[in-house]
């Protein structure tokens, strides 16, 4: 599986999941800059996170206007995969190929800190080797991570099983207190009706190798590179 990973004007984690696709999993990468129009034969792109832009208008909404974007939009049309993680989520959001919006966290206050994160579906490449129960450490780095979505269209989604992941407390429960941001129903990450394009706000290349100390981000990547391995 060859991966790309696209580069914006102040993206910031793309040398992290590059570091993690390529030395921790093994991956083929190819480093896609944000004004080319060639996706270089990837299978899988990864929006990483960042100020993309500076995150002037709206978080996501200059850079989804960028050349690549336009490629990125037929390649995920055509059943090819993508990813979008922080930034990326939200620039795959305001891109229209993920639903909802990521709002201003509703402590108006940038948040920096782990959480746990608990996958609300195993139907899906990023999730089905997750235990079900299973809860993970992950940071997360947003002023805009608060996730809407109108109500008949979240509740699509919940049909759907399209929520990836919500926001838990250490043992699993579901509570306004375990939620960062504010986020409708603790929800950390969602997917397309497709299941072939996913976002998240949590930063799971930040807890994927040893030296950091936590690893349960790299289970994510695990259960993504075992479940497309079978496509």
């Amino acid at each position: 599986m060859k991966f790309g990973v696209v580069i914006f004007p102040g993206s910031n984690c793309d040398e992290d999941l590059i570091y993690v696709l390529q030395q921790k999993l093994g991956h083929q990468v190819e480093r896609l800059w944000h004004k080319d129009r060639d996706l270089k034969g990837v299978d899988f792109v990864m929006v990483p996170g960042g100020f993309s832009y500076g995150d002037y208008l709206r978080s996501g909404a200059i850079a989804r206007f960028s050349p690549i974007m336009e490629s990125i939009i037929r390649h995920c049309s055509d059943g090819g995969y993508a990813m979008g993680i922080c930034n990326g989520f939200q620039i795959l959001c305001e891109a229209g190929l993920l639903p909802g919006a990521l709002l201003h966290n509703d402590s108006q206050r940038f948040v920096c800190k782990n959480v746990y994160i608990k996958a609300a579906t195993s139907n899906s490449a990023l999730t089905a080797g997750l235990g079900s129960d299973t809860c993970l450490k992950v940071p997360i780095s947003h002023g805009e991570g608060r996730y809407y979505a109108p109500a008949d269209i979240l509740r699509e989604m919940n049909e759907n099983e399209q929520v990836l992941f919500r926001y838990c407390t250490s043992d699993g429960r579901f509570t306004k207190g375990a939620n960062p941001n504010g986020s409708l129903e603790n929800i950390a990450g969602v997917m397309n009706a497709g299941r072939n394009v996913f976002g998240m706000m949590p930063h799971p290349e930040r807890a994927a190798d040893e030296e950091l100390g936590n690893t349960d981000g790299k289970l994510i990547f695990d259960s993504l590179s075992a479940a497309i391995s079978m496509v």
